[in-house]
């Protein structure tokens, strides 16, 4: 499984003028488990973003939660991705861009498919793709308060 995505980042000259910093083929995806590969496109870990900042977003040292961060991570999901149920410290923006998979939730479970758009607030959660392609989803991960548990 192997992500065939461009990155193409703008920025600034010497003289302020607009340009394209980077364009290049991603070639640095790697596999956390079974069946999955992701990539980070970016990362910023502070606000306000500090747009004049050389560095390449991709290398920032961010960790899902920390104050103030964000991270665009693109991830592959193939048929049968390995189980990981999970909550991150954040709100992620989620646009499937191919495939199609379903999120386990707690209660119940929702279908997406590309073109979906999908607003995760720290739930528990599972990716599980059932289908035969791989599925792709590019996330926007914003960092957020945690959920603190349901006293019962």
């Amino acid at each position: 499984m192997v992500l065939q995505v461009r990155r193409v980042v703008t920025g600034h000259d010497k003289n302020g003028k607009a340009v394209v910093a980077i364009d290049e083929m991603v070639d640095y995806a790697r596999s956390l488990r079974p069946g999955h590969s992701a990539f980070v496109a970016w990362a910023t870990d502070g606000h306000p973003i500090d747009n004049a900042d050389p560095e390449d977003g991709r290398f920032k040292k961010v960790v899902n939660g920390d104050p103030g961060s964000t991270i665009l991570r693109v991830v592959e999901y193939g048929p049968g991705v390995a189980s990981r149920r999970h909550r991150t410290d954040s709100v992620d923006y989620a646009i499937v861009l191919k495939g199609e998979i379903d999120m386990e939730l707690d209660e119940g479970e929702v279908h997406l498919k590309a073109g979906d758009i999908l607003v995760q607030r720290g739930t528990i959660h599972n990716w599980t793709n059932r289908g035969t392609d791989p599925c792709v989803i590019a996330f926007v991960l914003i960092a957020a308060a945690p959920v603190l548990e349901a006293e019962g």
